[in-house]
């Protein structure tokens, strides 16, 4: 373990000062946009700029990867990604910020596939797992130090980007100083989506409304809390709690699947996030426009975070879930493509959420932020209890629930223990 630290340290180093401005910049940019009076359709607009930049970015940074090298690849993109923030501080526009946003979400994504392709050279079958888990508390754990990170100054200054693009800048350094050679990248295929849902019907369809979930949440929820009033470090404690709650979540609720029918698990993470998207506007203390219902404007804030805090736990643990339960109706080989499937499925739903949520909050208020939420987890919730009465439970020993970072790749997911590629040449020796 202490050998893998001492090999992978540039790549985690670079990693988590990256995920510190990424926490940083897209929940600064929310604020910032409630306080130049963006409609909430210009701000969600804006917002899903990043996952279109990234769902783009994650088919085109493997190409360029293959042609030009992981190092150059990264230097390149980190820069880009600075760059585009400078822009933002310089030209408060809707527009300009949607096209720097996609700039973002090519920039991150493309320096995450050059980490991840890297890290699997690194590991071999011992020690997958293990690099996997240091690899998901970095990037939880950047990005919520990112989101506390609102406090270094007044979003309406321009110091906070700056920030951004400074840590942007100092992630390259322990990259492009590393001794270790890059690796040889190997592509890695995907299922055909028609394929994809033939075989979980239940894997596609929660991972589209997941992807919209997920986006909205992590793109809005800075939006909703600014709206609402909240105050700088209220906004980033919430924040700071959502990340968190979406990483340590994934452990017990990953055992819970494994144990029991993950159909069943995916019904009750949806109702239990469902519930506590009730529980939550009415701990708000707002109005309801759309039921015209007054609710006591002296909730307790204290509960809120509670109550959101368990919302993310629950919800933010749908998208493992959903590739191991993919996972237990394919044979071993074909994890790896079958997980970037579904990436490619939560994407392209990532990539309309913030607007369609946007559109929710400019139509009937703020608090149909968490309503918007709930539709797609009751959706989900449905069509589990439908393909439970299709379909009998399969068990499949191969497949069990891997905890993932907020942002995988179809490469990260080669680091999941269960799929039992990359095998090194120490353990050919050693079977």
């Amino acid at each position: 373990m202490i050998k893998m630290m001492k090999n992978s340290w540039a790549l985690f180093i670079g990693i988590g000062i990256m995920m510190i401005a990424h926490g940083l910049q897209g929940n600064l940019m929310g604020i910032r946009s409630v306080i130049e009076n963006f409609n909430f359709i210009a701000t969600g607009t804006m917002m899903s700029g990043y996952y279109v930049g990234f769902f783009f970015g994650s088919t085109m940074a493997p190409k360029l990867v293959s042609r030009v090298g992981h190092i150059r690849v990264f230097a390149a993109f980190a820069s880009l990604g600075s760059l585009s923030i400078l822009i933002i501080s310089a030209y408060v526009n809707p527009v300009v910020w949607t096209l720097a946003r996609f700039v973002t979400g090519m920039s991150i994504v493309s320096c995450l596939v050059v980490a991840e392709s890297w890290l699997n050279d690194r590991a071999n079958n011992r020690t997958r797992g293990k690099l996997l888990s240091v690899y998901m508390i970095i990037t939880y754990t950047g990005l919520a130090l990112g989101m506390l990170l609102l406090n270094f100054d007044s979003p309406e200054s321009y110091k906070p980007f700056i920030l951004v693009s400074i840590l942007l800048s100092i992630a390259l350094v322990p990259i492009l100083l590393t001794k270790r050679k890059a690796p040889k990248f190997k592509k890695i295929g995907t299922l055909k989506l028609k394929e994809l849902y033939k075989i979980s019907p239940l894997g596609f369809v929660s991972s589209f409304c997941t992807g919209i979930i997920h986006s909205a949440l992590f793109t809005l929820a800075a939006v909703y809390a600014a709206t609402m009033n909240f105050s700088i470090f209220e906004i980033s404690l919430l924040l700071f709690l959502i990340t968190i709650a979406g990483a340590l979540f994934q452990w017990p609720i990953g055992y819970l699947s494994d144990q029991f029918d993950r159909r069943i698990i995916i019904v009750l993470c949806t109702i239990v996030g469902a519930v506590f998207c009730v529980l939550s506007i009415f701990a708000s203390g707002n109005t309801l426009q759309y039921i015209n219902i007054v609710v006591d404007p002296g909730a307790d804030k204290l509960m809120f975070f509670i109550f959101v805090t368990i919302y993310a736990g629950a919800s933010l643990s749908l998208f493992p879930l959903n590739i191991a339960h993919t996972n237990d109706f394919v044979p071993k080989e074909k994890f790896v493509a079958a997980g970037g499937g579904l990436n490619l499925v939560f994407g392209i739903g990532a990539m309309g959420g913030p607007i369609v949520c946007s559109i929710f909050m400019n139509e009937y208020g703020s608090n149909s932020f968490f309503i918007f939420l709930l539709i797609f987890h009751v959706i989900i919730a449905v069509f589990a209890l439908y393909r439970i009465t299709r379909r009998s439970v399969e068990d499949n020993p191969d497949s069990t629930f891997t905890p993932l970072p907020k942002n995988i790749t179809p490469l990260g997911m080669e680091l999941d223990p269960d799929t039992g590629v990359n095998l090194s040449n120490d353990d050919k020796k050693s079977e």
